[in-house]
């Protein structure tokens, strides 16, 4: 950038010979999309260089309220913006600004150069998700009106053991590796691992028919789960006490994945907690209902 600002100072400020300069350089630039030159109020003085060629419809454009040019006007030789999302494409973006000097070092404007956060290289591992407990509080009307309702028994909550039952065989034996329990509206979520991109619903005929499971072929419980096979059924049978905790607060929904091994819980006050499974079997429903180690905000 430091060179090309060099170079521009050369020609500056003729539009046709910048737009040439620009256009040499690009190849320079990896993963750049737009090169520009601007004044130094951030008006652009050129076409957008791009690899598709000139876009001269951007000649012009004031960028001076743009946020990554703000280091740039308070004096900064060189600034990278922090991700922003871009006014025309709305992708997400990053914005490098050289500034333009004379020979004698007389400020003459700006050299801009964007780029698309999707066409970057990766340059970092994957993003893993802490495996600590979360905490969300949820819509404030629901929180509001907690303890003006109560819980009404669902058909899952009538046949709670057998549903319990029939979702923890297909984890364990039959490649469902995440899996939510809708109690109140009794209904369930499931992923396989023989087809993870499509999830399935199972209505209550479903999961208090056993013969369902011949839906579905065996597969073996993966090795690389974090949650021991033997420990699920432990899970789901807390969701179930969750569940019939209170007449006021109850669970709505839980979930389960196996391969990170977190919990995901949704209270009757719209709270949501995820945790994983070790720090959920490790409360007691006072913990839940606010009358031992916590209150009732805190785990609502």
């Amino acid at each position: 950038m430091a060179r090309l600002a060099r170079e521009c100072a050369a020609v500056w400020p003729q539009r046709q010979p910048l737009e040439t300069l620009l256009t040499e350089w690009l190849d320079h630039l990896p993963s750049c999309k737009y090169l520009y030159a601007l004044d130094m109020q951030g008006q652009q003085i050129t076409a957008n260089v791009s690899a598709r060629g000139l876009l001269p419809e951007h000649a012009g454009r004031d960028r001076s309220q743009r946020p990554y040019l703000k280091a740039a006007l308070a004096g900064e030789a060189f600034s990278l913006s922090d991700a922003y999302i871009s006014r025309n494409a709305r992708r997400p973006s990053l914005t490098a600004v050289q500034r333009i000097e004379s020979a004698a070092g007389t400020q003459l404007g700006f050299l801009g150069a964007d780029f698309d956060l999707r066409e970057l290289p990766l340059t970092r591992e994957i993003y893993e998700q802490p495996g600590q407990w979360l905490q969300m509080k949820g819509d404030p009307a629901i929180r509001s009106g907690l303890f003006s309702q109560h819980r009404v028994d669902s058909p899952m909550d009538q046949h709670i053991d057998a549903v319990l039952d029939l979702v923890t065989e297909l984890i364990v034996a039959h490649g469902v590796f995440h899996g939510k329990l809708h109690f109140s509206s009794s209904r369930a979520t499931l992923w396989f691992m023989e087809d993870p991109y499509r999830y399935r619903i199972l209505d209550i005929e479903d999961l208090t028919d056993p013969g369902i499971v011949l839906t579905y072929p065996t597969h073996p419980y993966p090795q690389d789960a974090v949650i021991p096979p033997d420990r699920v059924t432990e899970v789901f049978h807390t969701l179930r006490a969750l569940r019939f905790m209170d007449e006021t607060l109850y669970l709505r929904a839980g979930s389960l994945n196996i391969f990170n091994g977190i919990v995901g819980l949704n209270f009757s006050c719209d709270g949501s907690h995820y945790m994983p499974w070790q720090e959920l079997l490790e409360k007691k429903l006072d913990f839940w209902l606010g009358t031992g180690d916590a209150e009732l905000d805190d785990a609502g």
